[in-house]
């Protein structure tokens, strides 16, 4: 049989043609709003400073686990020595990043990840081409999973002139208005609060190729991938939230009650004072403002780290819990999503993580039972922020522990499925110690 009928190559050759399919539309929609798409973005940083060097470093880390030490050196140091060239020449020939975009360094990284996918077709065979071309892969879809985000952002804003942030807000008071609190803590906590949730909430990609990496840590000597990893479940995330922002456009509270929004916003009340109680309606707004909050993805992100943490060594347990924490605070603090967001985008991440590692063992009763839980209460949040706001803002003793106890449900049975996947090894039983014989 030719190896191109193979099932696996099959498979391969199909996600491979569905991406680049997928990529080429969001490449003609961008630019049918007159900006360019992520694949002309990703082109660009071969040569112009990126957008994250941070990113396409942490790309370049995950391409490497398939390679030797020696390789690994090899790569680390070529990546900074072409990074090193071009900021020379860059500085020689006076060309800086407009505006302050882009980092000075990451194209290296990239150079690096391309060259290893030049190696893999021109120098690899069998196993080891396919291992190889593996890693570049995870590396150029983290970067791309980036590129196609920003995209989808730009698409939201132009084709969603009406946003549903009242619809939301009013929500919200079920919640008590956790956005509007936690921005008073924020501002409260002064420059230095403000700047480390703001270094968490940007570099939350970093964050989850340091728990990937750990994961893939024996993919050089076993010459294999896992069969589940938080990459597949944190580009899946990003696959499929944004059209939940399509169906459910949301700016977020700095943008709809707060000064970010300028003339747009319905009140400039955040976080000082939250929005009183009125029947909510769409509001038009600005088409530059994405539509990202419900659910919120930072949140989700979050979570799948805080979740692959937990099989990892003490200090990846603590920087799991850490950056869910802090992500949370920063989500809520800085404005950009509301309680209701982050209740949606937790109950989003346990479905999608089920659905995942049930695809990577096999499916069971557990496995059908929790996916279907998990997608039903995502759609009865969502449909109970749209159609019962004010209900439920009237009632928030009834209709916020509703809301907790649903999103509680899906976690309770998360915890509960995957310890019967994973049991605990219980120690075998030690024989008593028996009495010596006595001499005779």
């Amino acid at each position: 049989m030719s190896v191109w009928r193979e099932p696996r190559v099959v498979l391969w050759t199909a996600a491979a043609v569905t991406a680049l399919g997928f990529l080429v539309a969001l490449e003609i929609a961008a630019r049918h709003y007159g900006m360019p798409g992520p694949m002309t973005n990703q082109v660009k940083e071969v040569i112009l400073p990126p957008k994250s060097g941070p990113l396409l470093y942490a790309g370049m880390a995950l391409m490497m686990v398939v390679l030797t030490w020696r390789e690994r050196a090899i790569a680390a140091a070529a990546a900074v020595g072409v990074d090193l060239v071009l900021l020379l020449v860059r500085w020689a020939a006076g060309i800086k990043s407009p505006h302050g975009y882009g980092h000075p360094f990451g194209n290296g990284a990239l150079w690096v990840v391309l060259a290893y996918a030049v190696i893999a077709v021109t120098r690899r065979t069998g196993p080891e081409r396919t291992l190889l071309l593996k890693g570049v892969g995870l590396a150029l879809l983290l970067v791309a999973g980036r590129k196609t985000g920003d995209a989808w952002l730009l698409i939201t804003s132009k084709t969603r002139p009406l946003v549903l942030d009242q619809y939301v807000a009013t929500a919200d008071h079920a919640l008590g208005n956790p956005s509007w609190l936690a921005g008073r803590l924020v501002r409260a906590t002064g420059t230095i609060g403000a700047h480390i949730l703001d270094y968490v909430y940007i570099q939350l990609a970093v964050a989850a190729v340091v728990v990937a990496l750990y994961q893939l840590r024996h993919v050089a000597t076993e010459r294999r991938f896992p069969r589940h990893h938080l990459v597949r479940t944190f580009l899946v995330i990003g696959l499929l939230g944004p059209g939940i922002y399509m169906i459910f456009p949301v700016v977020g509270p700095i943008f709809a009650y707060g000064t970010d929004g300028g003339h747009w916003a319905a009140a400039h009340l955040w976080p000082d004072t939250p929005p009183p109680l009125h029947t909510p309606h769409p509001m038009p707004f600005d088409q530059i403002t994405p539509r990202n909050c419900m659910p919120s993805l930072h949140t989700a992100w979050a979570t799948a780290i805080f979740l692959h943490s937990r099989t990892g060594p003490r200090i990846l347990r603590f920087a799991g819990t850490f950056w869910l924490i802090a992500t949370l605070g920063a989500t809520l603090g800085f404005g950009y999503h509301y309680g209701a967001d982050i209740l949606a985008g937790i109950v989003f991440t346990l479905t999608i993580e089920t659905a995942l590692r049930a695809q990577a063992r096999g499916w069971d009763r557990a496995a059908t039972h929790l996916v279907t839980h998990g997608a039903t209460v995502f759609t009865a949040l969502l449909l109970s922020y749209r159609y019962l706001p004010a209900p439920m803002a009237q009632h928030p003793w009834l209709s916020g522990p509703l809301l907790l106890l649903a999103t509680a449900s899906v976690i309770h049975a998360y915890q509960r499925t995957t310890k019967l996947w994973h049991p605990t090894p219980t120690p075998l039983p030690q024989p008593e110690p028996q009495p010596e014989p006595e001499p005779v």
